[in-house]
């Protein structure tokens, strides 16, 4: 399997709705290996994370995760970070964040084994309270 990274700086800050989704394509099952979260603003937020209960809808802002070798093949998956309709929260988050009010405060969360993401599905960064402006990135294995 090959590596992938991704880097993106969130710009949905609706409470209650997904800020950063990450979308497999129909073949493919990658796995997250890590996710990092950096906030940009001085404000406290609460983010959680996890499979949503619906994938977000006409999604925009997309962009693909890059390899990390560039002999690789280009992603299957986009990144998305608007939507015309948000991808909905997760029934249970598989982790959870509550931040100081500094800016560049974060959080890096690991998953040595990978977390799976079934075909023509996604995982989502989602703004359970106040929101801000954050940089995010993942590392993949696809």
């Amino acid at each position: 399997m090959s590596m992938y990274s991704i880097g993106v700086r969130t710009t949905n800050l609706t409470i209650t709705q997904g800020s950063s989704e990450l979308r497999t394509g129909a073949a493919k099952r990658p796995k997250v290996l890590e996710l990092s979260i950096v906030q940009a603003t001085g404000t406290a937020q609460s983010l959680g994370f996890g499979r949503p209960g619906a994938i977000g809808v006409t999604p925009g802002g997309t962009s693909a995760p890059q390899p990390d070798d560039p002999a690789d093949p280009a992603s299957t998956c986009t990144h998305a970070l608007s939507w015309a309709t948000s991808p909905t929260a997760p029934t249970v988050y598989h982790r959870r964040w509550n931040s100081a009010a500094t800016i560049g405060v974060g959080i890096v969360w690991t998953f040595p084994r990978g977390m799976e993401i079934p075909v023509s599905s996604s995982v989502v960064i989602f703004n359970i309270t106040t929101a801000l402006a954050s940089d995010i990135c993942w590392a993949l294995d696809e």
